[in-house]
């Protein structure tokens, strides 16, 4: 098998990831606390780019992505630690409960799913995305640089909340975004175990589920993901003010990445080219929500 090792248009859209991770961080981090005189967000971003670039270097010479999702799980739990930590170290130790329970909500979320993700990969054997970038050093950089963007476009929100360490507890923000994030961790839960049983049962082995929450939306895993970081933004919206409100990116980075650029989309395709000549397969779709549970 030919490798081929370098291409400059990965390279640039790696320098572009970059920039823009940098620009926004120091954007939404302008007037918050630093540390060593660097914005404690723009730290985070760069835990972020560093975990990512470190186990992209062993997985290239091995050939393999099994390290892909773990090493997005462990960044998500660096990024969130070290905004933690740092603000503690900054505040004297006055670190106030609102800040604690994002840390928490994101640690829980970050573990379960990579966890959940890395099961995933070893007994099905491979990640079908990598075939094609692992044959390239720079696709397969350029890949792992957007999972370092994704964690950090994903944390900013939760990221920019620890850090200005808001003191009121409970407000009805406070309330309704717990009750949105509790409420899509639940149905992405749900609907990962409801998959993995399906797929788990040999008589289903070409078949499509249609049922449980899947009878309501076709992809009800990425309709959670998306109210949990609804959920993150509500609780944030009284600590948040001036350029710090960009970091509403958060939840429609994971909306549009989730619904436009993977997961949605590319999930699609793959059951239309499988099941699309099936009246069955074409009846659920006609009756069946693309994303929003309901049923017509």
């Amino acid at each position: 098998m030919k490798v081929i090792n370098h291409n400059p248009k990965d390279y640039l859209a790696i320098s572009f990831i970059f920039f823009i991770s940098c620009l926004l961080s120091y954007g939404v981090g302008f007037e918050m606390p630093t540390y060593s005189g660097f914005p404690i967000i723009f730290i985070c971003m760069m835990f972020s780019f560093l975990v990512h670039w470190i186990a992209f270097i062993p997985s290239y010479f091995f050939k393999t992505e099994k390290f892909y999702d773990i090493s997005g799980t462990l960044a998500y739990l660096i990024v969130i630690g070290s905004a933690t930590l740092l603000t503690k170290k900054l505040s004297g130790e006055q670190f106030f409960l609102r800040s604690y329970i994002i840390s928490i909500l994101v640690i829980i979320w970050a573990l379960r799913l990579g966890l959940f993700l890395f099961i995933r990969v070893l007994k099905n054997g491979e990640d079908r995305r990598f075939r094609e970038p692992m044959k390239s050093f720079s696709k397969f950089l350029l890949w792992w640089s957007m999972s370092a963007l994704w964690v950090f476009l994903t944390t900013l929100n939760a990221v920019t909340l620890i850090i200005n360490n808001y003191k009121i507890t409970y407000d009805y923000f406070f309330f309704i975004g717990i009750s949105l994030w509790i409420s899509g961790f639940i149905i992405e839960l749900i609907s990962d175990e409801q998959k993995r049983r399906f797929k788990k049962d040999d008589k289903n082995k070409e078949l499509f589920i249609s049922s449980g929450l899947w009878s309501l939306s076709r992809h009800p895993n990425y309709f959670g993901e998306i109210v949990i970081w609804i959920g993150v933004f509500v609780i944030s919206i009284p600590a948040l003010h001036g350029m710090q409100f960009l970091s509403i990116l958060s939840p429609i980075f994971v909306y549009f990445l989730l619904t436009r650029i993977s997961g949605v989309n590319l999930l699609e395709e793959r059951a239309d080219l499988k099941w699309g000549n099936l009246e069955g397969y074409k009846r659920y779709k006609k009756n069946t929500s693309i994303l929003f549970p309901y049923k017509s």
